[in-house]
């Protein structure tokens, strides 16, 4: 019987956060320059305007009801501390916000007088401060409907920033993503996937999310949508990693990712457009000839299933005639199946697995 979404999601989300938990902890040194700043909540908005202040677009969408959002203008009238904000400044110089994006908006939005983005229909709602007490003076008043004296004091409060350069390692700019891993402080965190969206974006992003729609593949899942964690685009990232140069890799598995979406961003090597190819067939092949597939005991084996597709994507045709009879022959092989479980990301175990699979698969 095929479960339901939510349990297949947390059954593989289960199985790649118990793998990064007996994952070794990447041994990096950061050399980074903070610089603390207090700019003006006026100057926030411009630098948002200019784009010279970047909320990249795998941030979450803006999430605070209009009364937090009041509540924030409300401390910075009454001169109340405001918890601090973090920058990335990137390669270009642009500031990236890591943590603070809510509060930024709610400033930008007050500033401007509506607040979010424009509906379907191309609206947006006045913002009124709403949710104050009873006696408070700035119930209900808009920026404009504020005395001068108060906008004045808006424009020209300060929120103080920390700003962040990684200075080396100068080969790559892993930090980013650790500190998103430790400072990120929305309501909801931001997960593994979706930080490397924010640390490495570029083409390979879109290609991942489309690559994931594949109704085969969601199938092989056992998913009827997409991972809300993005667990399913992870495993993708880790099949072309593996098909990319799985001979040369070493654990930690969280920073071969890493790596993996860092070189190869715009997704346009010769071995990123013959992943894109081979991909959706391997997973047709996969459908039409094994039931049930990567569940030796009912559930599904995220390590099968990525020996089993890295060796069927390094075949140049496919010969599916005797498919199932040689993925059951697999399964039989003791030594394949032991390291199947346990630290399945350990350098010897991982490519033990996949040789065994290239060898009984070929």
């Amino acid at each position: 019987m095929v479960e339901n979404n939510t349990n297949f999601e947390e059954l593989i989300e289960k199985q790649l956060d118990e793998e990064t938990k007996n994952d070794i902890i990447p041994d990096i040194k950061f050399d980074l320059s903070v610089n603390p700043s207090d700019p003006s909540l006026e100057l926030l908005t411009m630098k948002l305007d200019s784009n010279e202040l970047i909320i990249p677009f795998y941030q979450r969408n803006f999430v605070w009801k209009i009364d937090q959002a009041s509540r924030l203008i409300e401390s910075f009238l009454m001169g109340l501390p405001v918890p601090q904000v973090f920058f990335y400044v990137n390669d270009e110089d642009n500031l990236e916000v890591i943590d603070g994006q809510q509060r930024i908006l709610s400033v930008k939005y007050f500033l401007e007088g509506y607040f979010g983005e424009e509906d379907d229909q191309g609206k947006r709602k006045v913002f009124k401060l709403t949710g104050l007490s009873d006696t408070s003076s700035y119930n209900d008043k808009t920026f404009l409907e504020l005395d001068p004296k108060d906008q004045r004091k808006i424009k020209n409060s300060t929120l103080r920033a920390i700003n962040i350069r990684q200075i080396s390692p100068i080969e790559n700019n892993d930090c980013v993503f650790y500190i998103f891993q430790r400072l990120n402080t929305g309501g909801t965190q931001l997960k593994p996937q979706e930080i490397r969206n924010a640390v490495y974006r570029g083409n390979i992003v879109s290609v991942l999310q489309n690559l994931n729609l594949n109704p085969d593949w969601l199938k092989i899942l056992g998913f009827k949508k997409p991972h809300k964690n993005q667990k399913d685009i992870e495993i993708i990232l880790r099949l072309f990693g593996l098909f990319n140069n799985w001979s040369s890799y070493e654990r930690p598995m969280i920073k071969f990712l890493n790596l993996t979406m860092k070189n190869n961003r715009s997704f346009d090597s010769p071995k990123a457009k013959l992943f894109v190819d081979r991909f959706p067939k391997v997973c047709r092949v996969i459908v039409n000839n094994i039931i049930n597939p990567f569940r030796p005991k009912g559930v599904i084996n995220t390590a099968i299933l990525e020996a089993v597709f890295v060796a069927l994507l390094e075949q140049d045709n496919i010969d599916d005639s005797y498919l199932l009879t040689k993925y059951e022959n697999l399964l039989k092989i003791e030594e394949f199946m032991n390291n199947t479980v346990g630290p399945t990301a350990d350098n010897a175990v991982l490519k033990a697995r996949i040789e065994a699979a290239k060898k009984i698969l070929a």
